[in-house]
């Protein structure tokens, strides 16, 4: 699939095409996380963003809108944390050779962020985390409610 792990990509030069990785613009979860600061690495208005997002869950997104994506196993400079949650960066094809962008939906980093911040809600491992959570919290009330009371 389009999503293929990215190694010893060339060093960009002034030849290169759009459709060289090199060119593909790069994309860190630090830059849509919503639990970020400006400061920290958040790139677009927090009410567009989401709270701790993950390279899969990004690039699950991007195939689904069907763009050319690379995986790359790098750590945002700003994360504090060194923890594997945290790591990944994604390249991204947005132009074409001859500079059109390659999805009109999609004509720069920040449309393209904004998208990811929209869609991640909405995936299914994302519903599910939330139900499953209010399920526990729910049924845990239930179970100690008759207990200690006499």
């Amino acid at each position: 699939m389009a999503s293929n792990l990215i190694k010893g990509s060339s060093p960009y030069t002034l030849d290169s095409k759009h459709s060289d990785k090199e060119r593909w613009i790069c994309i860190y979860p630090a830059y849509i996380n919503s639990k970020k600061t400006l400061a920290q690495g958040r790139k677009i208005a927090k009410e567009k963003c989401v709270e701790n997002p993950t390279h899969q869950e990004m690039r699950d997104v991007l195939v689904a809108a069907g763009l050319k994506i690379g995986v790359e196993n790098k750590l945002y400079s700003r994360e504090k944390s060194k923890e594997l949650l945290y790591r990944g960066r994604l390249r991204v094809q947005l132009k074409n050779d001859d500079g059109s962008p390659c999805d009109g939906r999609f004509t720069s980093r920040e449309s393209l962020m904004c998208h990811l911040g929209e869609m991640i809600p909405k995936l299914k491992v994302r519903q599910t985390k939330g139900g499953g959570d209010q399920q526990q919290a729910s049924s845990s009330k239930g179970k100690n409610k008759g207990k200690g009371r006499k």
